[in-house]
């Protein structure tokens, strides 16, 4: 009888994980699957499929299998075993240890902070990528997937412990890292005029990248998620539209919404939709039609052939999509990314003097003060007070 510890006993382990993480296709990323599958315990497995079966939402299903999966593989190499549940208070301050550190500190004390052998297996595993401390949001996101993880398998954590709270606060403030904006520069339309140009072939992909610009933008910016997220059934034509709505005479347009379901900021029982109007619609439509997409996905991946899959692309390649055509375009990809296209929204609508409460309704921003920071950035440029002195 084999040993179960042996490798053949444990390949085996991954192979059966990676089956039934299949069973959860259109949540996690396929080309992560077989990654997660060697990271995770057979009951974090389980723990998914539960709470894919609960009816929790994709995107915060797929941030949580990540979370857990970077979770194992640290404490793995910090500890030599597997995440423990519920986690003692003393592991919660490893963590936020290893991950929050003050740069100048380790500069004079090489132990301070994440053990090398710890972050040379985590890069190794393609999950550490970034030099000096963790992001301080990053590290509270796992803390709360961790948080929401242990109550789900019936545990009560010591998240809110004092200790910790008090770990976190020092820490942020000795890790002295400046928040990071999304994307450092925004997809106004100008922009976006460079990147279609980029697309403007007759190839299957070039007809795909130009609908899903146009889409992603002129939907109100969405998040990239909710770019990949659309399947056919999923879009409705709307009567037709004016050009001018306050001019009988201007040119009919084709107007077409878009069911986007529960997004980022919606509550479970929320099923918004958005808008588009003219030149979108008919990119859109040109797509599904020399595709022959009549169900399933809106946005498919292509392979080097032509072929088109019969999956949604995943939110990471909306990401990459923009950045080859950034590329393409002679733009920096470097300087962009998927988020661009949500903050060029508003950044233009604001430049085009759009009130703020209209944008919002088809960007579906919550938060005013967010929304808000891109027409004041915007008006800052536009307005005298900078130029007192040019």
């Amino acid at each position: 009888m084999g040993n179960p510890k042996s490798p053949g006993a444990n390949s085996q382990a991954v192979l059966r994980r990676a089956e039934q993480l299949d069973a959860l296709d259109a949540i996690l990323p396929f080309d992560r699957r077989d990654q997660l599958a060697s990271l995770l315990t057979d009951d974090d497995v389980e723990t998914l499929k539960h709470l894919a079966s609960e009816g929790m939402g994709d995107n915060t299903l797929r941030a949580l299998a990540s979370d857990l999966g970077y979770l194992e593989a640290w404490c793995q190499l910090a500890t030599g075993a597997p995440l423990p549940w519920p986690a003692p208070e003393s592991l919660l301050l490893k963590f936020v240890a290893h991950h929050l550190w003050d740069p100048v500190k380790r500069a004079e004390d090489p132990a301070h902070g994440m053990p090398a052998d710890v972050e040379a297996g985590l890069r190794a595993e393609r999950l550490l990528r970034a030099d000096g401390p963790h992001a301080p949001g990053t590290v509270r996101r796992r803390l709360t997937s961790w948080s929401i993880l242990t109550r789900w398998r019936g545990f009560t954590g010591a998240f809110g412990a004092p200790s910790l709270k008090s770990a976190l606060r020092l820490a942020v403030k000795a890790s002295n890292r400046p928040r990071q904006r999304k994307s450092k520069k925004a997809v106004t339309v100008d922009i976006l005029a460079m990147l279609l140009q980029a697309c403007a072939g007759d190839r299957l992909v070039d007809v795909r990248d130009r609908a899903l610009l146009l889409t992603a933008f002129a939907s109100g910016g969405r998040r990239r998620s909710e770019v990949a997220a659309p399947r056919v059934g999923d879009l409705a034509d709307e009567e037709l539209v004016r050009a001018d709505p306050s001019d009988k005479n201007s040119p009919p347009l084709p107007c077409l919404s878009i069911r986007l379901g529960r997004t980022k900021t919606t509550a479970a029982d929320d099923d918004e939709h958005v808008l588009l109007i003219g030149r979108p619609v008919t990119a859109l439509k040109r797509w599904l039609a020399e595709a022959q997409i009549k169900d399933g996905p809106v946005f498919r991946r292509i392979d080097q052939w032509g072929n088109i899959d019969r999956r949604a692309l995943t939110p990471q390649s909306v990401n990459l999509i923009l950045k080859a055509r950034c590329e393409q375009a002679g733009l920096d990809p470097a300087l962009f990314s998927a988020h661009c296209l949500r903050s060029g929204y508003l950044t233009e609508a604001a430049n085009r003097g759009i009130p703020l409460p209209e944008a919002m309704q088809q960007s579906l921003h919550k938060s005013v003060t967010q929304a808000a920071s891109y027409y004041n950035n915007a008006e800052r440029k536009n307005g005298r007070a900078a130029r007192l002195i040019v």
